[in-house]
């Protein structure tokens, strides 16, 4: 059966043991955005160097790189149970990266004790007649553990502080900070009883107990608590509802799914996560039920027309996975995912017209947000020195350097000199091993 996940499950390099993957879907990403957007404003962050990150691992944990770029694990998003706390830990993330904590941590480890972080290129889980793209995968390199107990003594202090600086900026974004108290309640519930087994200095982060009362008293001394409207609190919940629901169908077993959403639950997240899952196990008919169910419900959902098109393209129906896909992108804002989506079913369809739509769908996408499926498909629509440079930057972003210059190379026999498609393929001969 021909399957395409557009929220995607990249394959896992077995060659790092630390690897994790990178999960790509516009309406998780989008939503997220949306959430931590007032903590990146009042961090001084432009709204448009913001950028998500969705780390597939089970792990309660986030963390931030360089101030723009926030890592949020598949665990955490599963298991914090309101925008407003992942907002907050968010906030605490931010707080290492205001307080240089990073830089300074850097500077007091050895070389041999740091592991360079590795993002690279990421592409879509895909198995299509007439071709089998290589999926990319974002591999994830921590630190080693801190061994020393300076070093420990050290990241406790920037912990208390990044909590410290973690009310401070919700506050300044106008969020409730009790977000934090959240969190750290279920922390708790994670951690309490292994906590009260270890030795609070041979740990790199203060007890949870002793972080939750810290931020219940900044809190109580703040003169003025932020509240958010209550119409306002309920409708994003319910959206993180929906998103947690989506990553739940797709990555959870059939069983922690039932369980989670049994069919007595009539609620949108309940029947969004089942007909995921019911996608997934190829149960087509139940799948398109739940979603045409979401879609009398809520027509003006793009990210419903989204899983009507992936679940017409497993059925073999171009045609109805075409139309709503093009209902999703009508819908929507900046979705290279749906659009990447659009571009494959428009490949394999192949009717009059098609391969230019395809591959239009695909510069807007490299434009936008390079993928490598993007490429792949790009060169699989075009032709002659198209073809050979988009090949040639599908291999370079799966860091196949020989096969990237091999493409390279022929598109340079085939393009003209002062073409887009000749100059790229001279930079990417400038690689060096």
């Amino acid at each position: 059966m021909k399957k395409i996940f557009i929220i995607l499950i990249s394959v896992f390099l077995a060659f790092n043991a630390n690897a994790a993957t990178l999960i790509n879907d516009t309406e998780i990403e989008s939503e997220i955005t949306k959430i931590v957007a007032p903590i990146a404003n009042a961090a001084n962050i432009p709204e448009n160097r913001l950028k998500i990150y969705i780390v597939n691992d089970d792990s309660f944990n986030a963390f931030v790189r360089g101030g723009e770029d926030v890592f949020i694990y598949t665990g955490l998003l599963k298991q914090i149970k309101s925008p407003n706390a992942l907002r907050a830990v968010v906030a605490h993330e931010m707080g290492h990266t205001i307080g240089g904590h990073m830089i300074q941590i850097s500077d007091r480890m050895s070389a041999e004790m740091m592991r360079t972080m590795i993002i690279q290129a990421l592409g879509i889980g895909l198995m299509v007649a007439g071709g089998n793209p290589s999926a990319g995968a974002g591999v994830l390199a921590g630190s080693t553990g801190l061994a020393q107990q300076s070093m420990l003594s050290f990241s406790r202090d920037e912990e208390r502080m990044a909590d410290d600086m973690a009310v401070g900026l919700m506050v300044k974004a106008n969020q409730d900070p009790n977000g934090l108290i959240e969190v750290f309640n279920q922390m708790h519930d994670i951690n309490g009883a292994f906590e009260t087994r270890v030795n609070p200095n041979k740990i790199n982060h203060p007890l949870t107990t002793e972080r939750l009362n810290n931020a219940k008293l900044k809190i109580k001394n703040l003169s003025n608590v932020p509240k958010s409207p209550v119409d306002k609190t309920a409708k994003e919940n319910k959206d993180y509802e929906m998103l947690r629901a989506k990553l739940i169908g797709y990555l959870d077993s059939d069983k922690t799914i039932l369980t989670k959403y049994p069919y007595k639950d009539k609620s949108n997240a309940a029947i969004y996560a089942r007909a995921i899952a019911n996608m997934r196990a190829g149960n087509l008919d139940v799948a398109k039920t739940g979603t045409q169910t979401l879609l009398k419900r809520h027509p003006k959902s793009p990210y419903f027309y989204e899983l009507l098109g992936d679940i017409e393209y497993q059925y073999g129906h171009y045609d109805d996975s075409v139309d709503a896909y093009e209902q999703s992108l009508n819908l929507s804002n900046n979705a290279p995912q749906i659009e990447t989506a659009l571009a494959v079913v428009l490949a394999e369809r192949n009717k009059s017209g098609d391969k230019e739509r395809a591959g239009e769908l695909c510069r807007r996408v490299i434009l936008k947000e390079p993928s490598p499926l993007a490429y792949w498909i790009l060169a699989r629509v075009s032709d002659g020195a198209t073809s050979d440079w988009a090949m040639a930057e599908f291999y370079k972003m799966n860091n196949d350097e020989k096969n990237a210059k091999k493409y390279a190379k022929m598109a340079r026999t085939k393009a003209k000199k002062d073409s887009p498609e000749y100059i790229k393929s001279g930079d990417i001969l400038k690689l060096k091993k």
